[in-house]
């Protein structure tokens, strides 16, 4: 695949699961690559083994959360490669629980980096993009970002405002040579949610409660970087998403069940109540 050969990408979450294996298929495509993670040991083992494989690599410490960090990202990198081509706004945390179990802090820390995150990356990246007239920005959303998720509130509240900004972001762009794609996966092989915190729920009941058949990070990015060449603005896979979108969208009650399994299963785990 020589589409990405001496191209220059951010990849923030660099570190691990969909993030981690974009800069390996990037790289091994021939593209330079920003690791960009908050977690150093993750990072570093990122860019090691790039290295190690003859890719071409670097890593940058960040937290998206922070508007003079993504900057500073940003920044440094058009300084030393003098330009980026692709920017992957692809970090982010997972926060569950029922709503009434659910902190305001919790609430503000998935905002701060799902979505504040990518809104740092998004438009910073943009100014510089639209300014040298080429570039796409990657934003990674989820499946949750068209559809309900109930028991993941926060999570999927700033899933759907990803896809809301890269939508709009996509036409604003056209014009000025900025193209915007946004990434909606269903459930891929990642730490996210055996990571997740779930209020009221122990950790271990969330990771026994995982569905099986998790789709693997490389056939993931595989799809992703297919979309990225096609310029497609939603890349959703799998193809059972695909149908739950579209089924959504079209009878929006046929999956009305689902979502009342989905948080009395949640609260069934906190407290073994049985919900009618």
């Amino acid at each position: 695949m020589n589409y990405f050969k001496d191209k220059v990408a951010i990849i923030t979450g660099g570190g691990s699961g969909i993030g981690r294996e974009l800069c390996f298929q990037l790289a091994k495509s021939g593209a330079t690559v920003v690791v960009a993670d908050i977690r150093e040991d993750y990072a570093e083992s990122t860019v090691d083994e790039i290295k190690n494989r003859g890719g071409t690599a670097r890593y940058m410490k960040v937290n998206v959360a922070s508007e003079a960090e993504v900057q500073q990202l940003i920044e440094e990198t058009v300084s030393q490669y003098g330009r980026i081509d692709y920017m992957f706004n692809n970090a982010g945390i997972a926060i569950g629980g029922d709503v009434r179990d659910l902190t305001m802090a919790q609430w503000k820390k998935v905002m701060d980096i799902n979505w504040n995150g990518v809104l740092y990356g998004s438009t910073i990246a943009y100014r510089v993009m639209a300014q040298q007239g080429f570039g796409h920005i990657v934003n990674t959303a989820s499946a949750t970002g068209l559809m309900p998720q109930p028991g993941n509130t926060p999570y999927c509240a700033s899933k759907h405002a990803v896809v809301g900004l890269s939508q709009s972001l996509r036409y604003e762009g056209a014009d000025v040579g900025v193209k915007v794609s946004t990434i909606c996966p269903g459930h891929v092989q990642t730490d996210i949610y055996k990571n997740m915190t779930v209020a009221n729920v122990p950790n271990e009941k969330v990771v026994e409660s995982l569905p099986s058949g998790a789709m693997k990070t490389s056939e993931a990015v595989d799809l992703i970087l297919k979309g990225i060449i096609q310029n497609k603005d939603i890349i959703i896979f799998p193809v059972a998403v695909r149908w739950a979108w579209r089924i959504h969208r079209l009878f929006p009650a046929l999956l009305k069940q689902a979502w009342l399994r989905k948080i009395r299963s949640i609260r069934k785990l906190k407290d073994g109540e049985v919900t009618q």
